[in-house]
């Protein structure tokens, strides 16, 4: 028999268990709340035993993903009944389009900087977050990647744009509002959930502050110097008593700062060799004066030429952000 997945999940299910009592207070006899009841007091009594997380029917582990987005699942995905099945496959379709719609406009221009970035999951919906929120004077980008894979990981793609909705507005300084994002993402998920985080707010004078959470580092271009960035944090949600440092830079125009995830770096082609930050760092010093979207287009096109069709397992994202050249204008707005 396999092992049971290590979860803090009891209280969670003791939580529940209230909440549902509190509403069979106002509507006795319920039959969905008092079937919900009896699954939760189900769900308890497998972790009483040892037994939560185990599928009922080949005794083997659920998938994590599925047991943090439903802890009353019983069963993994290979025995899952065709209602389920079919319920799966809608929600998958659900969140891929809700994840679509928070994603940032393309082309998004603001505070004297154009942006552009590649979003690609390696199924239907990704961990990966990527987001934009432009101001009068001040335009932060974030790229990100959330631990673990499927519904529950791009539900918390949806937490953190959420979150940081909620934080940008307030115009705090950059270590405290990742400090209050981190603590959030920790008070409001399982353990196991995390997430890195490249935050970076740019100024239009060309002042520009970067924090990096555990994150990949960004490549940073600025005149002919091309180099990775260093991490400056623990990823988000590790710990809900984190401290951020953030390192500021002066970008002049034409200078960029290119993110990406993992999915980009970790790539490998079909003799297994990863396509690694070296070769990052190179294809940024050949492109440096290319556009956003050029500049993305070509580390996308470098990619597919590396992987020659191997298969990919992990999600891409890929962002530039470069302070207008001088003969630039606001061409759009985001």
């Amino acid at each position: 028999m396999a092992e049971a997945p290590e979860y803090p999940i009891k209280d969670r299910l003791i939580d529940r268990r209230s909440s549902l009592e509190r509403a069979l207070v106002t509507a006795p006899g319920e039959p969905e709340l008092e079937r919900l009841l009896a699954e939760v007091d189900a769900a308890i009594e497998r972790t009483d035993k040892g037994t939560y997380g185990i599928c009922e029917v080949c005794n083997e582990a659920i998938e994590q993903d599925r047991l943090a987005a439903d802890p009353l699942c019983r069963f993994c995905l290979g025995h899952m009944t065709q209602s389920q099945q079919q319920a799966l496959e809608q929600d998958l379709e659900l969140a891929a389009q809700i994840q679509s719609a928070l994603l940032p406009p393309q082309g998004c221009v603001a505070s004297g900087w154009e942006t552009a970035y590649h979003y690609e999951g390696a199924g239907p919906i990704s961990g990966d977050y990527c987001d934009l929120f432009p101001a009068a004077d001040v335009l932060h980008f974030l790229v990100g990647d959330v631990s673990g894979k499927g519904i529950a990981s791009s539900m918390l793609t949806g937490h953190l744009h959420a979150t940081f909705q909620a934080l940008v507005p307030l115009s705090l300084p950059l270590d405290e509002m990742m400090g209050r994002a981190s603590r959030m993402l920790c008070e409001s998920t399982l353990p196991t959930y995390f997430a890195t985080l490249i935050c970076g707010r740019a100024h239009s004078n060309g002042k520009i502050d970067v924090c990096i959470a555990g994150h990949n580092p960004p490549v940073l271009m600025a005149g002919r110097d091309v180099s990775l960035m260093e991490a400056t944090g623990l990823p988000l949600g590790m710990f809900c008593e984190e401290r951020f440092t953030v390192r500021t830079f002066d970008l002049s125009r034409g200078d960029a700062i290119l993110a990406y995830t993992d999915g980009l770096t970790e790539a490998v082609d079909p003799s297994g060799l990863q396509y690694g930050t070296d070769r990052l760092v190179r294809l940024a010093r050949e492109n440096r004066s290319l556009a956003p979207s050029d500049l993305v287009s070509v580390c996308v096109k470098d990619l597919r030429a590396f992987t020659s069709g191997a298969p990919r397992s992990d999600d891409v994202t890929i962002m530039a952000v470069r302070r207008f050249s001088a003969d630039s204008g606001d061409r759009r707005k985001c």
